[in-house]
């Protein structure tokens, strides 16, 4: 049986990161002209999540509340069976694709570079569903439920849900009171691509008193596309379950003060990865496989503590702690 690491690193490592990549996050939006609506849910934990008919997606048209868009079944739609890898995306676009229809129009066909991006096409009948429908004034919802659809509950809010300044408003701005009407605020929720910072590793699952988009997100220009179908996040790529300390391994000098540390084990490592404190991680320095032996530069570092994984064959890691001076 693996043991596991019982250390300050551990606790820090398991309530400061892996309480908060817990579940689904919403990490790319794009809203562009016509039918060019597109949201990308990313899969910050360390295994894969089924959706298991359990999760749905509502949309908030136009500064509608909490109550009346989760009690209209057209404004949701229920994202199936799909199971995300850890680490993964899964790219979501309007079920628009008939290149016969009339463009502009509710019926116009998403662009030939949007649908190739994407892992899967929903909502084909407004009339049925127009969650994905979404326009810059319209807050949005991804839900779970636990029990069969009794309870269900927010996995990520994009948005503020029942904005009332979003009833006649174009969407989110950047500025005080957030909604586009100060002088030199810019809308960035119509007609931007926006990505989910790395820094955010969990979703929204209150409500926000404001929605101050550049917060979690940053901005690309209208109709970018290329980035959809990965996603860059801070969570950690191990859990601290699968880190065994089997391996001895030493690191010297540490303390740290000449930019670099040695580290040698009692097996061939395979790949190091520097964490600091909270568990995020800052250095996946690039390493000869296969030795027992790794030098690694700490230049850019700044001073203070960091946990060092080194990985082995077999799955096998081993995680000691560093001081920068």
């Amino acid at each position: 049986m693996k043991k596991l690491l019982l250390s300050v690193f551990a606790l820090a490592f398991y309530f400061n990161t892996n309480a908060q990549c817990s579940d689904l996050i919403i990490s790319e939006y794009a809203e562009g002209a016509n039918n060019n609506k597109a949201l990308e849910l990313y899969n910050p934990t360390q295994n894969a999540i089924a959706l298991n008919n359990q999760y749905r997606l509502i949309r908030y048209n136009n500064g509608t509340g909490a109550a009346a868009g989760e009690s209209n079944s057209q404004a949701m739609v229920n994202l199936g069976t799909h199971v995300i890898p850890a680490g993964a995306t899964w790219v979501i676009v309007i079920d628009k694709r008939d290149a016969g229809q009339p463009c502009p129009g509710q019926e116009c066909a998403v662009s030939a570079a949007l649908q190739a991006v994407a892992d899967t096409f929903l909502c084909p009948d407004y009339n049925v569903s127009y969650a994905m429908y979404f326009n810059g004034n319209d807050a949005l919802s991804l839900q779970k439920t636990t029990d069969g659809g009794t309870t269900w509950n927010y996995v990520d809010i994009f948005g503020k849900i029942g904005d009332p300044s979003m009833v006649t408003g174009y969407g989110w701005s950047d500025v005080f009171p957030y909604d586009g009407s100060a002088p030199g605020s810019r809308i960035w929720t119509e007609n931007h691509t926006l990505v989910r910072k790395p820094s955010v590793q969990q979703g929204v699952t209150t409500n926000p008193s404001n929605f101050i988009v550049n917060v979690e997100y940053d901005s690309l220009p209208n109709q970018t596309w290329t980035g959809l179908g990965s996603h860059t996040c801070t969570c950690p790529p191990v859990s601290v379950s699968e880190i065994d300390n089997s391996v001895s391994v030493k690191v010297f000098p540490n303390p740290i003060n000449d930019n670099f540390f040695n580290l040698s084990a009692t097996e061939s490592i395979q790949k190091i990865e520097i964490y600091n404190v909270i568990g995020q991680a800052v250095i996946t320095p690039s390493i000869n496989k296969n030795n027992n032996f790794a030098r690694i530069d700490t230049e850019g570092l700044n001073s203070g503590v960091y946990f060092v994984k080194a990985s082995f064959n077999k799955n096998k890691s081993t995680v000691v702690k560093i001081i920068v001076q």
